[in-house]
């Protein structure tokens, strides 16, 4: 999650999904997912001109596996548009402010913005309720997903993929396991230390190692001094840099002996390297969702109903997530990678896919930032990682 509050981007940098994309981490193909999609009849709009069903969904890069859109057209008749243009949440949020704060339709139905930028959306006006009755599978959205203080009767998004932000380790340099937020202020690794840009996730971490608690802060105030302690952090050189996806070289290298990351990104390294671990610290993680919310001004309530509703079967959530890695939203998915068998199913042990008990226990999620205060909350983070 990364720079200016963005779990998907740092700035010039490439987004986690953008990363793994380039790297060829996230299965064969997704490097041509584009024209594969294409080849799949996208449309290249999302009017219902003609009596056509359609829809255009904009998402993440590398966030889909090569089969759900057409498998999607084939069972609805609806002729869909997905596209991996949405790189960055502040960034595709100025793109589309000024028509959508003028009350002018923008191209696509469906976009996924991060949680706390979906928060901003709806309190913009510029997204609408979905259509509940139809989409009876949402029933199948995970019990911890629902009812966010934000959107607190899940009127207006049904979360895409979420993920978790903790501590990532590598052994063969810390020489011991570690379980802590306080293990990133070990002088024991001064200069082997990596923080992320995105802000929520690093300033996160520290304020629960700390002993606060996210949902309760809700003033500059009530942060200041986890920012301090990063400052000094970065100035008595604990810290070595802040990262985007970046980070995944250093940790694997043991560069970085300790990090804040991403469990999806260290899933990869891990794969090839067992000296690398990812764990929720003592004191919590944080937890993070990009979502599907239906644009304002969009007339097609039908398509996107349906697919939402076809996301949230189990059996086609299982394949996505068996693309892509992540921790999925939907209730079932678990024992329907078991069904798929082979690669798919060893992800449904995989803790870092499926978190245990203990550690969904330990996540902590932000509550909202009045604009003000999170203006504030920017410009500190800035001045320290120097963006």
């Amino acid at each position: 999650m990364e720079n200016n509050n963005n779990p998907s981007s740092r700035g010039a940098r490439y987004s986690r999904r953008e990363f793994l994309i380039r790297s060829g981490l996230v299965g064969a193909g997704a490097l041509s997912l584009p024209a594969i999609l294409a080849a799949c009849g996208g449309s290249s709009g999302s009017s219902s001109g003609g009596g056509a069903k359609e829809l255009y969904f904009e998402n993440w890069p590398g966030y889909i596996d090569t089969e759900t859109v057409k498998a999607f057209e084939t069972a609805t008749g609806i002729k869909m548009k997905y596209t991996e243009a949405y790189n960055d949440n502040n960034e595709y949020f100025a793109k589309v402010q000024p028509m959508l704060s003028k009350g002018q339709k923008i191209a696509p139905d469906i976009v996924a913005p991060t949680f706390w930028m979906a928060d901003r959306w709806i309190q913009l006006g510029w997204a609408q309720k979905l259509d509940k009755a139809a989409i009876p599978n949402a029933k199948n959205l995970r019990d911890d997903l629902l009812a966010p203080s934000w959107d607190p009767k899940n009127e207006y998004q049904l979360p895409w993929q979420t993920g978790i932000a903790g501590i990532a380790y590598n052994k063969k340099a810390t020489g011991k396991d570690l379980k802590s937020v306080e293990d990133l202020f070990d002088p024991a690794f001064k200069g082997k230390v990596g923080m992320l840009t995105e802000m929520r996730d690093t300033l996160g971490l520290v304020l629960m190692g700390m002993g606060k608690k996210l949902s309760d802060i809700k003033t500059y105030d009530d942060a200041v001094e986890a920012f301090d302690k990063i400052e000094k952090a970065k100035t008595d050189g604990q810290i070595r840099a802040f990262t985007g996806n970046d980070y995944m070289d250093d940790l694997n290298t043991g560069n970085f002996a300790v990090c804040v990351a991403w469990s999806g990104d260290v899933m990869q390294i891990a794969k090839d390297n067992p000296d690398v671990h990812f764990v929720v610290p003592e004191e919590g993680g944080t937890s993070w969702y990009d979502t599907m919310m239906w644009v304002a001004g969009s007339e097609n309530s039908d398509s996107v109903s349906s697919w939402m509703n076809y996301i949230y079967d189990p059996v086609n959530a299982a394949r996505i997530t068996a693309f892509t890695g992540y921790f999925s939203p939907v209730k079932g998915v678990r024992e329907e990678l078991v069904k798929m068998g082979g690669e798919a199913a060893a992800l449904a042990d995989n803790p870092l896919v499926f978190p245990d008990a203990d550690s969904v226990s330990r996540l902590q999620g932000w509550g909202s930032l009045a604009e003000a205060e999170e203006a504030k909350f920017d410009e500190r983070f800035a001045s320290i990682t120097g963006a």
